[in-house]
């Protein structure tokens, strides 16, 4: 592993998603609801990653599944960005997933299912990301799985880019996470929806938060990123905690701002920044990302004013507390 900065990076969506995003006032459950904007365009939480890092300056490399029937949007963009497309096109249609966002903030995700990944076409992407492997050290694996791609194979190959000394950016959930987690992936990323799930613990506070996520410590995951909201960024570190809280933002959108986060995170580490800083500016990106629709850094004088608000604490360990 290279102690040196670094702008190469790899992002890798497995089910990426064209998202159908919606603007309205109050969504009418078993009724006509009215949109007063709309979009459609090229995502997956990768995907979203990659576009964030691409705007911080990053030398990006994005690869997974793609259908044939609908690349189009997604060859649009990777264009756009200038980055390195080595993603596999499969038999299909990539999914299309809605997102219906109401003025109060509140959002509804309706994700449909994704394209059927063959055998072959797993081998011919594991083969472009063990290539990737040789010229690359960080890897952000984010996002649900296609069908045909097990948790149990998503979970190999964060082993062997582990076992490479390659950094693994985890950031996915349900039985992905679960399995995910168990080959140390070099960060993960739940938020506080996600953890409860995890450990099957109903966690409605930062503490509580703490707690669950020390107890996932043991697992030889180097770092473990609780975000939560409104109530910030917590990270755990070799036994050590920063907490990160942002300042009040007016909610737009909460779409791609997890996304945001991880991309934040990735970009910290790979410019050697030290710890604090490093956790400021990512919570400080995310907090951004909540006051407009799509992902992206659409101001840099802003990110500035966000950083400046965003405040940094150490907290104790829960369970060293608990011991004394």
């Amino acid at each position: 592993m290279t102690e040196l900065k670094t702008n190469k990076v790899v992002t890798i969506t497995l089910n990426p998603a064209l998202d159908l995003t919606g603007s309205l006032d109050t969504l009418n459950i078993g009724a006509v609801s009215l949109v007063d904007k709309s979009s459609f365009h090229a995502a997956g939480k990768g995907v979203n990653v990659a576009k964030v890092l691409c705007d911080l300056g990053a030398e990006v490399t994005v690869t997974g599944f793609l259908g044939k029937e609908n690349p189009e949007l997604f060859h649009q963009l990777f264009a756009n960005l200038n980055v390195c497309d080595e993603f596999i096109e499969v038999e299909g249609a990539t999914r299309i997933n809605v997102k219906l966002v109401e003025s109060s903030g509140r959002v509804s995700d309706i994700n449909f299912p994704g394209v059927a990944v063959t055998a072959e076409e797993i081998a011919q992407f594991e083969a472009t990301l063990f290539r990737l492997a040789k010229t690359h050290d960080y890897f952000v694996l984010a996002g649900s799985l296609p069908r045909g791609v097990t948790e149990e194979q998503c979970a190999s190959w964060i082993e062997q880019l582990r076992n490479q000394g390659k950094k693994v950016l985890f950031d996915s959930s349900k039985s992905a996470l679960r399995a995910g987690i168990n080959s140390a992936p070099w960060l993960i990323k739940p938020n506080d929806e996600e953890l409860s799930e995890l450990t099957q613990t109903h966690l409605t506070s930062p503490s509580e938060c703490q707690a669950a996520a020390e107890s996932l410590s043991n697992k030889g995951i180097e770092n473990i990123v609780v975000s939560m909201g409104a109530k910030g960024v917590m990270w755990l570190n070799q036994g050590d905690w920063l907490h990160a809280e942002p300042p009040l933002m007016r909610v737009v959108s909460t779409v791609g701002a997890g996304d945001t986060l991880v991309a934040g995170l990735c970009w910290g580490h790979m410019q050697k920044m030290p710890k604090t800083e490093l956790l400021r500016f990512a919570t400080a990106l995310s907090a951004m990302a909540v006051s407009q629709v799509g992902v992206g850094l659409t101001s840099q004088a802003e990110l500035e004013n966000l950083k400046q608000r965003t405040q940094v604490a150490e907290l104790h360990p829960i369970t060293r507390l608990d011991k004394n």
